[in-house]
């Protein structure tokens, strides 16, 4: 299959609703079916209730909610009355969170109830005025979010405008910032909030249905589920993902289509044999991966099992990126893809120029469909740019048939004696020992060399961490990689720090080794 670009224009979520209330649109983490017509009527008193708080186009509002009806109802809210969605990563403590509300300007918060420590914290170190404060659920200092809602109209809002959200950067390596668009101008119809998925061959109607099985505040996983709902997609969602409820709920809703990270690819591979065969997935479409390198032979293996609806795709939340389908991968194993309909790709030197195919430089990105800027961030918007172009500063190369290949972050580059290693390709090795559950390779100090390669583990179930399963996971490491990738030694820890869309946060556990030490990249 190729892909041809976006899909055709619908008439999006709010008409498809008004015609056929009673269609499911939803189905929440403990089953609840949601009709449209109850999504949009609870969708439009938001609006309302917001715009009773003060707000209008233009402005912004924050939320730290799990996945649920509410979180969609804000984004049906804030996309039809021209407010900046502000979704906020709930593993967050307070003070990171307080900076995205401060930063953000976010003249409401709406919290759940079992984040209600960091809420709180954030509410409070932000300096939000109390009566901006709501919660799902209890939560001290918060007003009800009966409050904003009850006794207002179902009725659709006066002078609708199309609105965006404004996802904020990992932060990986430093603080988040925004991501802000500008707005467009026109009713939510005259956009194509549900055309995304034609880049991956997603259709209207057709019998689709959506899983969500990540956080919703990732900028892909709502992007993709929202688009969902525009397209008539009924959208099943997952809260606390686990391998066996996935396969359940792929089996009992026959979804087609789903986003997901190469973690839950491993994960779900290590499910004993009679309990994957115990389900059907057959109804598999689309299983579209990104947001983190996947190993050749964890896509090998997922492809084994589920069929060519495995597919991958490469993007940036600032727009843009490269898709894949699991044929053109296989012909060309390791390819992130080609650029979509929409995006541009140029892989350059450090002086700007672009390279020829096979020459490894900095993968910038362009998307022919807008801009954007880092919000309150001259400096950072004006960085890493050239001409139309960005970069979040990936390293790759082009084939001659404008295939993408990925190699890794410049920043998590390790260089040792004046070589370059990618730790990607090490931690492909890593994980094909039967013995880790997870990986991560990184650069630490070395006084002749300068850097010298490390692995931390996460042992899988059974393997007992200690000198017995390092000497084997080197040696393991000694068969598949040459000499100067192999790690010297490995430390052991109870789970890598990875966000739940599998980002991993190596910072985290690279910086401790550099304490006092200053790291050239």
């Amino acid at each position: 299959m190729t892909t041809t670009g976006l899909a055709a224009p619908t008439p999006g979520f709010w008409a498809q609703a008004a015609a056929d209330p009673d269609r499911v649109a939803l189905y929440a983490p403990d089953g609840t079916p949601w009709n449209a017509g109850e999504l949009l009527a609870a969708a439009n008193r938001l609006v309302h209730g917001l715009r009773e708080a003060g707000l209008a186009a233009g402005d912004a509002f924050a939320v730290v909610l799990p996945n649920g009806p509410e979180l969609f109802a804000a984004h049906l809210a804030a996309t039809q009355a021209g407010f900046y969605l502000v979704p906020v990563n709930h593993h967050l403590v307070g003070p990171e969170i307080a900076w995205i509300v401060a930063d953000s300007g976010a003249r409401v918060l709406i919290a759940h109830g079992r984040f209600a420590e960091a809420a709180t914290a954030a509410a409070d170190e932000a300096g939000l005025a109390k009566e901006r404060r709501y919660a799902v659920g209890e939560l001290p200092g918060f007003r009800p979010y009966q409050e904003l809602t009850a006794g207002q109209s179902a009725a659709p809002p006066a002078d609708r405008t199309t609105g965006w959200v404004m996802n904020y950067t990992s932060g990986t390596t430093g603080r988040p910032r925004g991501i802000r668009r500008p707005l467009p101008g026109c009713p939510p119809e005259q956009t194509p909030l549900g055309g995304f998925l034609g880049i991956f061959g997603i259709t209207p109607g057709d019998g689709h249905v959506h899983l969500v099985c990540s956080p919703l505040y990732h900028t892909a996983v709502l992007q993709f589920a929202a688009a969902s709902l525009h397209l008539g997609h009924p959208v099943v969602l997952m809260d606390r993902w686990t391998p066996e409820s996935m396969l359940q709920l792929i089996d009992r809703h026959r979804v087609t289509h789903t986003h997901m990270v190469p973690t839950q690819f491993h994960r779900l591979l290590a499910l004993p044999e009679q309990i994957r065969a115990g389900y059907d997935v057959s109804s598999l479409r689309h299983a579209i991966h990104g947001a983190a390198p996947c190993p050749d032979h964890v896509k090998r293996a997922m492809i084994g099992w589920w069929g060519e609806c495995v597919e991958e795709y490469y993007a940036a939340s600032e727009g843009g990126g490269t898709f894949a389908t699991a044929r053109e991968w296989l012909a060309r194993p390791g390819t992130v893809g080609r650029p979509w309909p929409i995006s541009e790709i140029a892989v350059l030197d450090d002086a700007g120029e672009r390279l020829p195919a096979g020459e490894l430089g900095t993968v910038y990105l362009k998307m022919n469909t807008g801009g954007f800027s880092y919000h309150k961030d001259e400096a950072k918007t004006r960085q890493n740019r050239v001409g139309g172009f960005f970069t979040v500063g990936d390293l790759g190369l082009l084939d001659e048939d404008g295939y993408l290949y990925l190699r890794d972050r410049r920043i998590d580059m390790i260089i040792s004696g004046g070589v370059n290693i990618y730790p990607a390709e090490i931690e492909s090795a890593l994980l094909a020992h039967p013995g880790v559950a997870d990986a991560a390779a990184f650069g630490i100090p070395h006084d002749d060399w300068g850097e010298q390669v490390k692995a931390v583990v996460e042992p899988a179930d059974g393997h007992r961490p200690g000198p017995e399963l390092e000497r084997d996971i080197l040696a393991h490491c000694e068969r598949l990689l040459a000499g100067f990738k192999r790690p010297r030694s490995v430390d052991f820890v109870a789970e890598l720090p990875r966000d739940p869309n599998g980002k991993l946060y190596k910072r985290r556990l690279r910086d401790p080794y550099w304490e006092g030490r200053t790291r050239q990249v």
